[in-house]
């Protein structure tokens, strides 16, 4: 298992570059360029959507009333999708 380690970090990291290039439509000689870039800021990403997963997971679960509360971050999510697609801008202050 440990001589795969390296082969597959090589292949995530070679998709990872061809799906930028492919969704940015870049050329792949920029998008290997910018690989280390794009490398760490998936991992950054990869690494808040953990944190943030299990911080809403254990206030889920100390919460007395689980099933509102879930309804009410769905609501929340749901309403925020849906003025986003509608195009609604929000006023600015000042």
């Amino acid at each position: 298992m440990r001589v795969l380690r390296i082969p597959a970090a090589l292949a995530v990291a070679f998709g990872l570059v061809a799906l930028t290039a492919w969704v940015l439509s870049w050329p792949l000689e920029r998008a290997i360029y910018l690989a280390p870039v794009i490398v760490v800021g998936v991992a950054a990403v990869l690494g808040l959507v953990l944190l943030w997963g299990k911080v809403a997971f254990q206030s889920l679960r100390e919460a007395r009333r689980p099933r509102l509360v879930l309804a009410l971050w769905l609501l929340g999510f749901g309403l925020l999708a849906l003025l986003t697609l509608l195009g609604v801008k929000l006023p600015k202050e000042g």
